[in-house]
Protein backbone atom coordinates (compact mmCIF):
# COMPACT_ATOMS: atom_id res chain seq x y z
CA UNK A 1 0.00 0.00 0.00
CA UNK A 2 1.10 3.44 -1.12
CA UNK A 3 2.39 6.31 1.80
CA UNK A 4 -0.36 8.86 2.56
CA UNK A 5 0.01 12.12 0.57
CA UNK A 6 1.51 14.98 2.11
CA UNK A 7 -0.37 17.81 1.50
CA UNK A 8 -2.43 18.02 -1.49
CA UNK A 9 -1.28 16.04 -4.67
CA UNK A 10 -2.13 17.06 -8.28
CA UNK A 11 -5.53 15.72 -9.55
CA UNK A 12 -5.01 12.80 -11.98
CA UNK A 13 -5.36 14.69 -15.68
CA UNK A 14 -7.31 12.08 -16.97
CA UNK A 15 -9.87 13.13 -14.65
CA UNK A 16 -9.97 16.80 -15.70
CA UNK A 17 -10.51 18.95 -18.84
CA UNK A 18 -9.76 23.00 -18.72
CA UNK A 19 -12.61 25.65 -20.06
CA UNK A 20 -12.84 29.05 -20.81
CA UNK A 21 -15.73 30.24 -18.40
CA UNK A 22 -17.84 33.58 -17.77
CA UNK A 23 -17.09 34.49 -14.26
CA UNK A 24 -20.76 37.28 -12.86
CA UNK A 25 -19.43 38.69 -9.61
CA UNK A 26 -21.93 41.14 -7.90
CA UNK A 27 -19.24 42.92 -5.11
CA UNK A 28 -19.68 46.56 -5.52
CA UNK A 29 -22.20 46.34 -9.01
CA UNK A 30 -22.18 43.23 -10.97
CA UNK A 31 -19.61 42.96 -13.84
CA UNK A 32 -18.54 40.00 -15.73
CA UNK A 33 -15.11 38.66 -16.82
CA UNK A 34 -13.57 35.33 -17.88
CA UNK A 35 -11.33 32.90 -16.48
CA UNK A 36 -10.40 29.39 -17.42
CA UNK A 37 -12.06 27.16 -14.91
CA UNK A 38 -10.89 23.13 -14.20
CA UNK A 39 -13.83 20.60 -14.88
CA UNK A 40 -14.18 17.00 -13.45
CA UNK A 41 -14.95 14.89 -16.43
CA UNK A 42 -17.81 12.63 -16.06
CA UNK A 43 -17.99 9.53 -19.02
CA UNK A 44 -19.71 6.42 -19.88
CA UNK A 45 -18.07 3.19 -18.37
CA UNK A 46 -20.14 0.00 -19.23
CA UNK A 47 -19.11 -2.95 -17.40
CA UNK A 48 -19.57 -6.45 -19.88
CA UNK A 49 -19.22 -9.88 -18.02
CA UNK A 50 -18.32 -13.19 -20.07
CA UNK A 51 -19.27 -10.55 -23.21
CA UNK A 52 -22.35 -9.46 -21.65
CA UNK A 53 -23.59 -5.69 -21.24
CA UNK A 54 -24.60 -5.34 -17.25
CA UNK A 55 -24.41 -1.71 -16.45
CA UNK A 56 -23.61 1.49 -17.83
CA UNK A 57 -22.70 4.32 -15.00
CA UNK A 58 -21.20 7.52 -15.16
CA UNK A 59 -18.35 7.55 -13.76
CA UNK A 60 -14.41 9.47 -13.38
CA UNK A 61 -12.85 7.43 -15.92
CA UNK A 62 -9.59 6.89 -13.20
CA UNK A 63 -9.11 3.73 -11.21
CA UNK A 64 -11.06 1.82 -13.85
CA UNK A 65 -9.90 -1.85 -12.93
CA UNK A 66 -10.41 -1.03 -9.08
CA UNK A 67 -13.67 0.28 -9.94
CA UNK A 68 -14.80 -2.64 -11.72
CA UNK A 69 -13.70 -5.19 -9.33
CA UNK A 70 -15.24 -3.08 -6.28
CA UNK A 71 -18.65 -2.68 -8.17
CA UNK A 72 -18.64 -6.73 -8.50
CA UNK A 73 -17.58 -7.42 -5.17
CA UNK A 74 -19.85 -4.91 -3.74
CA UNK A 75 -23.25 -6.00 -5.59
CA UNK A 76 -22.43 -9.61 -5.08
CA UNK A 77 -21.44 -10.77 -8.92
CA UNK A 78 -18.26 -11.84 -7.25
CA UNK A 79 -17.61 -13.37 -4.06
CA UNK A 80 -13.94 -12.34 -4.12
CA UNK A 81 -10.94 -11.32 -6.98
CA UNK A 82 -9.74 -14.85 -7.87
CA UNK A 83 -13.53 -14.64 -9.75
CA UNK A 84 -12.14 -12.61 -11.80
CA UNK A 85 -10.08 -14.35 -14.67
CA UNK A 86 -9.14 -11.27 -16.91
CA UNK A 87 -10.23 -7.64 -16.80
CA UNK A 88 -9.51 -5.28 -20.09
CA UNK A 89 -10.48 -1.79 -20.74
CA UNK A 90 -11.22 -0.39 -24.22
CA UNK A 91 -11.61 3.14 -24.94
CA UNK A 92 -13.93 4.41 -27.70
CA UNK A 93 -15.09 8.16 -28.65
CA UNK A 94 -18.62 7.32 -26.81
CA UNK A 95 -17.13 5.91 -23.76
CA UNK A 96 -15.37 3.48 -21.50
CA UNK A 97 -16.08 -0.34 -21.96
CA UNK A 98 -14.43 -2.97 -19.27
CA UNK A 99 -14.59 -6.81 -20.10
CA UNK A 100 -14.65 -8.83 -17.13
CA UNK A 101 -14.28 -12.71 -17.96
CA UNK A 102 -15.57 -14.25 -14.35
CA UNK A 103 -16.27 -17.68 -13.29
CA UNK A 104 -18.55 -19.63 -15.02
CA UNK A 105 -20.92 -20.32 -11.90
CA UNK A 106 -21.04 -17.00 -11.25
CA UNK A 107 -21.94 -15.90 -14.91
CA UNK A 108 -24.90 -18.57 -14.10
CA UNK A 109 -26.34 -16.58 -11.19
CA UNK A 110 -25.74 -13.07 -12.78
CA UNK A 111 -27.88 -14.21 -15.92
CA UNK A 112 -30.31 -15.27 -13.48
CA UNK A 113 -30.71 -12.21 -11.48
CA UNK A 114 -31.61 -10.68 -14.57
CA UNK A 115 -31.04 -6.96 -13.36
CA UNK A 116 -31.14 -4.02 -15.50
CA UNK A 117 -28.53 -1.42 -13.27
CA UNK A 118 -28.08 1.42 -16.09
CA UNK A 119 -27.55 5.04 -14.50
CA UNK A 120 -26.55 4.07 -10.84
CA UNK A 121 -24.32 7.26 -9.90
CA UNK A 122 -27.56 9.23 -8.09
CA UNK A 123 -30.07 5.59 -7.23
CA UNK A 124 -28.73 2.83 -6.22
CA UNK A 125 -32.11 1.07 -7.06
CA UNK A 126 -32.78 2.44 -10.76
CA UNK A 127 -33.70 -0.03 -13.39
CA UNK A 128 -34.60 -2.75 -10.44
CA UNK A 129 -37.19 -4.96 -11.69
CA UNK A 130 -39.14 -6.13 -8.78
CA UNK A 131 -39.76 -4.89 -5.20
CA UNK A 132 -38.25 -8.09 -3.95
CA UNK A 133 -35.04 -6.98 -5.56
CA UNK A 134 -34.83 -3.87 -4.10
CA UNK A 135 -33.49 -4.89 -0.52
CA UNK A 136 -31.16 -7.78 -0.59
CA UNK A 137 -29.84 -9.47 2.24
CA UNK A 138 -27.40 -7.54 3.87
CA UNK A 139 -23.87 -9.65 5.00
CA UNK A 140 -23.23 -10.00 9.24
CA UNK A 141 -20.17 -8.25 10.32
CA UNK A 142 -17.59 -7.27 13.08
CA UNK A 143 -17.60 -3.83 13.80
CA UNK A 144 -14.22 -2.85 15.12
CA UNK A 145 -13.82 -0.42 18.31
CA UNK A 146 -13.92 2.99 16.88
CA UNK A 147 -12.95 6.56 18.92
CA UNK A 148 -14.14 9.68 18.87
CA UNK A 149 -10.26 10.80 18.29
CA UNK A 150 -9.57 8.54 15.31
CA UNK A 151 -13.18 9.95 13.35
CA UNK A 152 -12.04 13.41 13.65
CA UNK A 153 -8.36 12.66 13.30
CA UNK A 154 -10.12 11.44 10.01
CA UNK A 155 -11.79 14.59 9.17
CA UNK A 156 -8.60 16.76 9.53
CA UNK A 157 -6.22 14.85 7.26
CA UNK A 158 -9.48 14.22 4.29
CA UNK A 159 -9.10 17.28 1.95
CA UNK A 160 -5.36 16.83 1.77
CA UNK A 161 -6.08 13.42 0.32
CA UNK A 162 -8.87 14.96 -2.31
CA UNK A 163 -6.66 16.39 -5.33
CA UNK A 164 -10.08 16.14 -7.97
CA UNK A 165 -12.30 17.93 -4.94
CA UNK A 166 -9.42 20.59 -4.46
CA UNK A 167 -9.10 21.44 -8.02
CA UNK A 168 -12.91 21.12 -9.44
CA UNK A 169 -15.38 20.94 -6.69
CA UNK A 170 -17.52 18.10 -7.84
CA UNK A 171 -16.38 15.04 -6.81
CA UNK A 172 -16.56 12.94 -3.69
CA UNK A 173 -14.69 10.50 -2.10
CA UNK A 174 -14.08 7.39 -0.28
CA UNK A 175 -11.50 6.52 2.40
CA UNK A 176 -9.67 3.71 4.13
CA UNK A 177 -8.70 5.07 7.84
CA UNK A 178 -7.08 2.90 10.40
CA UNK A 179 -8.25 2.39 14.17
CA UNK A 180 -6.42 5.37 14.57
CA UNK A 181 -7.99 7.79 12.22
CA UNK A 182 -5.00 7.62 9.61
CA UNK A 183 -5.77 7.80 6.02
CA UNK A 184 -5.03 5.35 4.43
CA UNK A 185 -6.32 4.40 0.70
CA UNK A 186 -8.62 7.09 -0.65
CA UNK A 187 -10.48 7.34 -4.32
CA UNK A 188 -12.30 9.97 -5.79
CA UNK A 189 -15.22 9.90 -8.22
CA UNK A 190 -18.19 12.14 -9.89
CA UNK A 191 -20.74 9.49 -8.05
CA UNK A 192 -20.40 8.80 -4.42
CA UNK A 193 -21.07 4.88 -5.16
CA UNK A 194 -18.05 4.85 -7.85
CA UNK A 195 -15.65 6.39 -5.30
CA UNK A 196 -16.49 3.92 -2.66
CA UNK A 197 -17.01 0.67 -4.85
CA UNK A 198 -13.38 2.26 -6.36
CA UNK A 199 -12.05 1.91 -2.82
CA UNK A 200 -13.74 -1.45 -2.20
CA UNK A 201 -11.33 -2.70 -5.22
CA UNK A 202 -8.32 -0.77 -4.53
CA UNK A 203 -8.59 -3.09 -0.84
CA UNK A 204 -9.24 -6.16 -2.37
CA UNK A 205 -6.82 -6.16 -4.89
CA UNK A 206 -4.42 -5.08 -2.26
CA UNK A 207 -5.84 -8.26 0.31
CA UNK A 208 -5.84 -5.26 3.32
CA UNK A 209 -7.02 -6.69 6.36
CA UNK A 210 -10.46 -5.33 7.38
CA UNK A 211 -10.94 -6.01 10.56
CA UNK A 212 -10.07 -2.66 12.84
CA UNK A 213 -10.44 0.49 10.60
CA UNK A 214 -13.40 2.09 9.07
CA UNK A 215 -14.66 3.51 5.65
CA UNK A 216 -14.89 7.17 5.27
CA UNK A 217 -17.51 8.33 2.97
CA UNK A 218 -17.93 12.53 1.89
CA UNK A 219 -21.51 11.92 1.21
CA UNK A 220 -24.70 11.00 3.08
CA UNK A 221 -25.03 6.91 4.44
CA UNK A 222 -27.65 5.98 2.12
CA UNK A 223 -29.03 1.89 2.36
CA UNK A 224 -26.34 0.96 -1.13
CA UNK A 225 -23.26 2.89 1.15
CA UNK A 226 -24.09 0.56 4.22
CA UNK A 227 -24.65 -2.25 2.05
CA UNK A 228 -21.59 -1.90 0.51
CA UNK A 229 -19.81 -1.97 2.77
CA UNK A 230 -20.77 -4.94 4.70
CA UNK A 231 -20.36 -6.65 1.44
CA UNK A 232 -16.93 -5.78 1.28
CA UNK A 233 -16.64 -7.42 4.56
CA UNK A 234 -15.96 -3.22 6.37
CA UNK A 235 -17.69 -3.01 9.50
CA UNK A 236 -17.64 0.29 10.20
CA UNK A 237 -18.44 3.74 7.78
CA UNK A 238 -18.32 7.33 8.75
CA UNK A 239 -20.44 9.74 6.44
CA UNK A 240 -20.11 13.96 6.63
CA UNK A 241 -23.77 13.97 5.62
CA UNK A 242 -26.75 12.53 7.32
CA UNK A 243 -27.81 8.90 7.51
CA UNK A 244 -31.48 7.55 6.17
CA UNK A 245 -34.09 5.43 8.16
CA UNK A 246 -33.00 2.61 5.78
CA UNK A 247 -29.27 2.82 6.11
CA UNK A 248 -29.57 2.90 9.79
CA UNK A 249 -31.70 -0.04 10.21
CA UNK A 250 -29.49 -2.08 7.73
CA UNK A 251 -26.48 -0.96 9.65
CA UNK A 252 -28.31 -2.81 13.00
CA UNK A 253 -29.29 -5.72 10.58
CA UNK A 254 -25.11 -6.40 9.50
CA UNK A 255 -23.79 -5.26 12.77
CA UNK A 256 -22.01 -2.11 11.37
CA UNK A 257 -21.02 0.60 13.17
CA UNK A 258 -22.61 3.54 11.41
CA UNK A 259 -21.79 7.52 12.23
CA UNK A 260 -22.51 10.77 10.10
CA UNK A 261 -22.99 14.41 10.17
CA UNK A 262 -18.88 13.97 11.16
CA UNK A 263 -17.54 16.98 10.83
CA UNK A 264 -14.66 19.23 12.43
CA UNK A 265 -15.66 18.84 15.93
CA UNK A 266 -18.66 16.84 16.18
CA UNK A 267 -20.26 13.77 14.52
CA UNK A 268 -23.47 11.26 15.14
CA UNK A 269 -23.03 7.57 15.91
CA UNK A 270 -26.46 6.51 14.50
CA UNK A 271 -25.67 2.26 15.65
CA UNK A 272 -22.81 1.08 18.01
CA UNK A 273 -23.27 -2.37 18.10
CA UNK A 274 -22.64 -4.05 21.72
CA UNK A 275 -19.65 -6.42 20.81
CA UNK A 276 -17.90 -2.94 19.19
CA UNK A 277 -16.56 -0.80 22.64
CA UNK A 278 -15.80 2.39 22.56
CA UNK A 279 -12.12 2.86 21.59
CA UNK A 280 -10.23 5.19 24.11
CA UNK A 281 -7.87 6.63 22.20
Amino acid sequence: MSSPMNGTAPAPQAALMRQRVEVHRGTNGWYADAQEDLLALERPVALVYNGISHAVMMASPTNLEEFALGFSLSEGILANVDECYDLDINEQPQGLTIHLTIASQRMAELKQRRRSLTGRTGCGLCGTEALEQAIRSIPHVMAPPLSDAAIQRSLRELSAHQPLQAATGASHGAAWCDAQGRIQRLREDVGRHNALDKLIGALAREASPLGEGFALVTSRASYEMVHKCASAGIGALVAVSAATALAVEQAQASGLLLAGFARPGRHLIYHRPATAAMATA
